[in-house]
């Protein structure tokens, strides 16, 4: 009889990194032979046929059960109680200083967060972290065995997204598109953003435009500040653009459109969206803080110390050498197979076998 991998997520929504990858391994997990279900607390209503709600009676049934934690939940104390195969997929928590300023109440999830997490130590039969990074902070909080699952990711959205010719053509104004996709929350330091376009000006060239792709309501206060240094540095409205959520179509021609990725992020447990835009051949440039590195080997153009002065050179580096270009586009290329299903598979077979024999080494 074939073994039974189940897969606990919090909340199944489409778009969220975490759900997605769930729901890539899962039909991995089906293709290797195993019986798999994901199960969700919150469930988006257009994935209610394929993700199971949690007080399924067979949610606690699988030879394996692999528990996604980016936040607290009622699932954390039931995942402790199973008898076997428990794998832990910590996606990370945000810092709570970084909430502190701008939301009391999110600053408060951050720190509960951790707590929850904290309650697993001993408790689980493989802990494992979606980058390094989050593989040291699992075994700097006492859990063992510990390893390194990367998130399973799926970029035809990105590259099989029908053209949007009419968004093709307002983007391809003469103005040079640079891209950021994520929530509009602290930890993205979004201000640095605001800093880079005002030195990027003054040094390199004044035809720019910064869209930034994603939620800005999650933290009004945060969102506030940053529109209050736009006004400061004088950044015209129509040269640093917040869509908002988008569907797949309209994020891909973003990501067609532009000329350069950036993060700037001084916490990230892994970056999904550095994936899609090497997917994309859009060059990345990146401030080499937490999980960035792991994600990108020594794809993209990294940075550290965050001198944005240094960083708007790249930048304008990135934007006009066209040879330049290729080789970094390249880099990325071969980065971008190391993710591929294979490893994925081979990663997953592993751990199966080795929670079900018994045979994981610290």
């Amino acid at each position: 009889m074939a073994l039974t991998v189940n897969q606990w997520v919090p909340a199944a929504h489409r778009g969220d990194a975490i759900g997605d990858s769930a729901r890539r391994v899962e039909a991995l997990l089906r293709g290797m032979g195993y019986v798999s279900h994901l199960y969700a607390m919150t469930i988006d209503d257009d994935l209610r046929r394929v993700v199971r709600p949690f007080d399924h009676p067979e949610a606690s049934a699988g030879d394996v059960t692999i528990f996604h934690f980016a936040l607290p939940s009622p699932m954390t104390p039931r995942f402790a109680r199973l008898q076997r195969g428990r794998v832990l997929q910590y996606h990370n928590i945000t810092p709570a200083h970084f909430f502190a300023p701008y939301d009391a109440n999110l600053f408060r999830l951050a720190r509960l967060g951790r707590q929850d997490l904290a309650t697993l130590v001993g408790r689980v039969d493989l802990a494992l972290g979606d980058s390094e990074y989050n593989r040291a902070e699992l075994e700097q909080m006492g859990f063992t065995p510990t390893g390194v699952m990367p998130i399973a990711i799926d970029t035809s959205r990105i590259t099989d997204a029908p053209r949007r010719p009419a968004l093709e053509e307002v983007l391809d104004d003469g103005l040079d598109n640079f891209l950021f996709v994520g929530r509009i929350v602290p930890n993205k330091k979004i201000e640095d953003y605001v800093r880079l376009a005002e030195l990027y000006k003054r040094y390199v060239n004044v035809d720019y435009r910064f869209f930034f792709v994603g939620r800005y309501e999650g933290v009004p206060r945060y969102y506030a500040t940053v529109r209050a240094l736009m006004e400061q540095f004088e950044i015209p409205p129509d040269r640093f653009i917040f869509t908002g959520p988008v569907p797949n179509e309209d994020l891909a021609a973003y990501f067609r459109m532009s000329r350069v990725y950036i993060s700037l992020s001084e916490h990230e447990g892994f970056c999904v969206p550095l994936l899609e835009a090497m997917a994309a051949d859009l060059p990345v440039l990146a401030y080499s803080a937490a999980a960035i590195p792991d994600t990108l080997g020594g794809a993209g153009v990294q940075f550290s110390p965050k001198d944005l002065e240094h960083a708007a050179e790249l930048l304008g580096a990135l934007n006009v050498d066209e040879d330049f270009r290729r080789r970094v586009i390249a880099g990325q290329r071969a980065r971008l197979a190391e993710f591929g299903d294979t490893r994925v598979e081979r990663d997953l077979k592993k751990i199966v076998d080795g929670v079900t024999s018994g045979r994981l080494e610290a």
